[in-house]
């Protein structure tokens, strides 16, 4: 085990236990994408299963948009290569993104169709619990947008318990790694090259989301510690130094 990789697991387990991610008994369902994030999300965890002192299981699945230069069959090759469970849901989103013409704005979509699909299968394989793979500078960046758009002061939180029953609970282990720890850590595995490729990335780079990262970026190139102390910060909220109103009852209200 490098370095790198001991890092993570140090920050991802840590996360694990602060937010009680993982419960002994518990079955995962991950979501591998092929991309790098995902790919880590399923080592760690692989990790943890042998190491951690509790039991647990996980599957990888693997939600296939209908586009040949995915390469969902790359991703499911390399997972079975580990020994690791894993399952394809499919949607063919370039014409459902038509239909809808939706072209200028197609990750809404694709998202909102993969996250039911995830949740559907994660019941079927009696899965209590969804794996997703967002690191700390997406949390950073979801926390950007939300608060330039006005919808108040929110991010991507490291476990999100569904308010349908029905649904698993939410867990990201990895909401507090940097993206240039996951990537160094990738670089330096064995992960297929070939999977998860996104036709519509070009538009990826252009959306909001791109736009806050590059921020982040540029922050933390001035603030030395940026990404840690937007963590601490969005972990120690002071609602009584918000611009907060008083109504009628004494309740208190967001403007």
């Amino acid at each position: 085990m490098n370095s790198d990789f001991k890092k993570l697991c140090r920050i991802a387990g840590d996360t694990v236990v602060r937010y009680r991610l993982i419960a002994d008994g518990d079955r995962i369902l991950v979501g591998a994408s092929g991309g790098k994030d995902s790919f880590v999300l399923l080592r760690l965890l692989d990790h943890l299963r042998r190491k951690a002192p509790v039991r647990f299981d996980f599957a990888a699945a693997t939600f296939d948009p209908g586009f040949p230069e995915f390469g969902a069959a790359e991703i499911a090759d390399y997972c079975r290569s580990r020994n690791w469970e894993h399952h394809t849901v499919h949607a063919d989103i370039p014409a459902i993104i038509a239909d809808k013409n939706m072209e200028d704005h197609p990750c809404m979509l694709c998202s909102r169709l993969r996250r039911g699909l995830l949740y559907k299968l994660a019941g079927e394989l009696n899965c209590g619990k969804l794996a997703l793979g967002q690191h700390l500078d997406d949390v950073i960046s979801s926390f950007f947008m939300s608060l330039c758009r006005g919808q108040g002061i929110t991010t991507m939180a490291p476990r999100v318990v569904p308010e349908d029953p029905a649904h698993p609970v939410v867990i990201r282990p990895l909401a507090l790694v940097p993206e240039d720890l996951i990537a160094a850590v990738a670089a330096a595995m064995d992960f297929p090259r070939t999977g998860g490729k996104c036709r519509y990335e070009a538009t990826v780079k252009n959306g909001d989301r791109a736009r806050f990262r590059r921020l982040t970026d540029q922050l933390a190139a001035e603030i030395p510690g940026l990404r840690g102390n937007i963590a601490a910060s969005l972990a120690r909220v002071e609602t009584d130094h918000l611009l907060r109103w008083e109504t009628e009852g004494n309740k208190t209200e967001n403007l």
